[in-house]
């Protein structure tokens, strides 16, 4: 009876020893779309000074230096405008909390993709003190969150299925703004 009791002890442990399939390895567009996201340039730009109440608006420039076209979705980012917490805004040193509109949204479609030909840039213009506390003076920092939600190499791939996007972080060097009584 013993000796049983070892051998279905060995054949339960065998069982638990037993190779399991091993994750696929990314594919080879997934690491080249990776790959190219990070090269994507960014920058911000905003008004030195502006008097307190009045929009404080910021250019967002998102570049693709790359030989290749690029699909980034525009979501959480101001090419579509102020519609979440995509910004990192302080005064003199305290963050500011982001009071402005968060958008909930069914999946993607292919037109919610802004395409990048290679050289060329995409501009969007957001007014910062919308979402954000602004109107004390003070010397503001702004800087975008940097990630996009999902990048694209193939037109036929954005969107990408839900659950498989590509996210990539763009570094957009920060801003500064001085908020002077009016």
């Amino acid at each position: 009876m013993t000796g049983r009791v070892a051998l279905l002890c060995l054949g339960v442990l065998g069982g638990a020893c037993a190779s399991r399939p091993e994750a696929a390895p990314p594919q080879e567009g997934a690491r080249q779309e990776a790959a190219v996201a990070t090269t994507l340039d960014c920058a911000l730009s905003a008004p030195e000074q502006v008097k307190a109440g009045e929009p404080v608006e910021v250019l967002f420039r998102l570049s693709n230096p790359t030989s290749q076209p690029l699909y980034v979705l525009d979501w959480h980012t101001p090419l579509e405008g102020l519609r979440n917490d995509i910004f990192q805004v302080t005064r003199d040193g305290a963050e500011q909390p982001y009071q402005g509109p968060m958008m909930k949204r069914a999946a993607p479609q292919a037109d919610d993709y802004v395409t990048l030909a290679p050289g060329a840039s995409v501009e969007g213009r957001v007014d910062v003190s919308l979402g954000y506390e602004m109107r004390q003076p003070g010397r503001y920092t702004i800087a975008f969150r940097g990630r996009l939600m999902d990048v694209a190499t193939r037109r036929e791939d954005a969107p990408h299925p839900q659950g498989e996007f590509r996210e990539a972080q763009v570094r957009c060097p920060e801003v500064q703004t001085t908020v002077v009584a009016p």
